[in-house]
């Protein structure tokens, strides 16, 4: 029987870890018990959709300081046996009262990066609700128990969660609330210890006997609000009453034979895919993986793409970006027209968007897929928690700019431009892969570097996982993770890249999860990502 899974390459170095293969189902996140939470869905009947539910409410309790009811949330769905493709942007907006004008008069230059001024409606809960709602087959009581189970009875913190959590603690203790659902006895837990959030668990028995109404229009939405404006924010529950979420056309550019979907602005998805249309120009494939020619193609490609991200990408209903034109192969081509051999170009220097998120990727025994990501931006967001809740709040303001002229400038009840995306893959109009790579500006670019890693240079789904990245930074800055040669960064170097080598306390390419659905013989394949606690799993 034939396969139509591209890694074409045996495995042929010391095996970090193996693709999971199963034939029912498959699940992947950055944690185990997440992971496993999808999969035991998957088992009792759920679907893609059921499972990608539980998994990231799980993931908003063991690894809080990437995600919370208080952040945003995008997907891509396959559906009808991954035919069919929809889009949720489930992304809140600027306060009502929101404006350049009223952070100016504040004493602001720019969005503070934590604080209430920097929170934006919560979109994650009405998204992860409405998806359910549509496309699922379990209520919100069923899909919340395992992260109600493990709130309430605890669990071991995971070691590189809870080095994220320590470079935190500083934030926490700014504010009471978060210190005391967040830190224990002043101090951010360590790897091993066994915690409880009993406020969190609280939160979401509630949401499960009431829904989410309860969050946007009920007693938490004055709780939310009431925080917020107690810490010298703009929010109001009539902004939370006005949140809605909106289903999308995705976009699509067509790639090595498959089709590449990412989500419309206010997302980055478009950045991802003007990287792809670039380097659909070049011979990938006849170039060394981690060699200096292919980082310096990939680098430049990066480059002028995210020159346009800065340039255009934010909410769509208030500024168009000219998405047909950046994906046009004739503008690809006059970008590659800009690259040239040896020397590395200078473009606009624009900051460099940290951040923290949770990506997850499931399937089901029908052929259905989630590509699911939520993120309240950095770690622990604003550091701001609604008192006896545990509902962190996000920082996703910060996104924005207070310059006037800009097209993704603050502006009242306005969708910041955002770095969270999933993707998906398809092939012959069916199914292939949902991906993601989490991790603010590295988001497009691990996208690219895994596909890249898959379709041109033949690795199996963890090898194009786990290979070591690049991270354009800005400018001519490029980070090259351990494993990319000091020949491959010397050269470089003397092509005018920046080149950054670190070290920094923190890893600096994301982290990322794939399911691949193999379309000859209808089993699923995973792969979870080295940099992070988690795993894939199937059934």
């Amino acid at each position: 029987m034939r396969f139509s899974y591209p890694g074409r390459r045996p495995w042929n170095t010391p095996a970090q870890r193996s693709v999971v293969m199963a034939p029912q189902g498959m699940a992947a996140s950055s944690h185990p018990l997440a992971t496993r939470a999808g999969v035991r869905m998957l088992e009792d009947g759920g679907n893609a959709v059921d499972a990608a539910v539980a998994m990231v409410a799980v993931l908003s309790v063991v690894e809080p300081y990437s995600v919370a009811m208080g952040g945003d949330a995008f997907a891509l769905l396959a559906l009808e046996g991954g035919s069919k493709v929809v889009g949720l942007n489930a992304s809140g907006r600027a306060p009502a009262a929101a404006s350049i004008e009223a952070y100016r008069a504040l004493g602001h230059q720019a969005v503070p990066l934590t604080g209430a001024l920097s929170v934006t409606v919560p979109g994650a809960l009405a998204g992860w609700a409405e998806a359910l709602a549509r496309y699922g087959t379990r209520g919100l009581d069923t899909v919340l128990a395992p992260a109600i189970a493990y709130a309430e009875g605890g669990f071991p913190l995971s070691e590189v969660i809870a080095g994220e959590w320590a470079s935190a603690e500083g934030l926490l203790s700014r504010d009471p609330a978060a210190a005391a659902a967040y830190l224990v006895d002043g101090r951010a837990p360590r790897a091993g210890q066994v915690l409880t959030n009993p406020g969190l668990a609280r939160t979401y028995r509630r949401i499960a006997d009431q829904g989410p109404d309860l969050f946007y229009r009920g007693e938490l939405a004055e709780a939310i609000a009431a925080c917020v404006r107690d810490h010298a924010g703009l929010m109001t529950p009539e902004d939370l009453d006005a949140h809605r979420n909106q289903w999308v056309e995705p976009l699509t550019l067509g790639y090595r034979g498959h089709t590449v979907l990412e989500l419309p602005p206010n997302g980055q998805g478009v950045t991802a895919l003007e990287i792809f249309n670039i380097l659909s120009g070049y011979d990938l494939a006849g170039l060394e993986p981690g060699g200096a020619d292919y980082l310096h193609l990939l680098a430049e490609a990066i480059k002028i793409a995210f020159g346009d991200r800065d340039r255009y990408v934010t909410d769509h209903a208030f500024a168009p970006a000219p998405v047909d034109r950046l994906l046009s192969p004739a503008y690809g081509a006059a970008c590659r027209e800009m690259i040239r051999p040896g020397a590395a170009l200078q473009p606009g220097a624009a900051p460099t968007l940290g951040g923290d998120t949770v990506y997850l990727a499931v399937g089901d025994a029908q052929g259905n897929a989630a590509s699911f990501i939520s993120s309240i931006f950095t770690p622990f967001g604003s550091g701001l928690v609604v008192p006896d809740t545990g509902i962190l709040l996000n920082c996703r303001g910060r996104s924005f700019s207070l310059d006037p002229g800009h097209a993704n400038r603050l502006e009242p009840r306005k969708r910041p431009m955002h770095t969270i995306i999933p993707g998906l893959l398809m092939r012959n109009g069916r199914l292939a892969a949902a991906f993601g790579v989490m991790g603010g500006d590295m988001q497009p670019q691990g996208h690219a570097q895994f596909l890249v890693n898959l379709l041109d240079f033949g690795l199996n789904l963890q090898e194009a996982m786990a290979a070591p990245r690049l991270f354009y930074m800005g400018g001519r800055r490029m980070f090259l993770e351990d494993g990319i040669s000091r020949e491959a960064g010397d050269t470089m170097a003397a092509w005018g890249h920046q080149v950054d080598r670190g070290p920094y306390p923190v890893n600096q390419v994301g982290g990322g999860q794939v399911v691949w659905r193999d379309q000859e013989q209808g089993v699923w394949l995973g792969a979870s990502d080295r940099r992070k606690d988690g795993c894939a799993l199937g059934w």
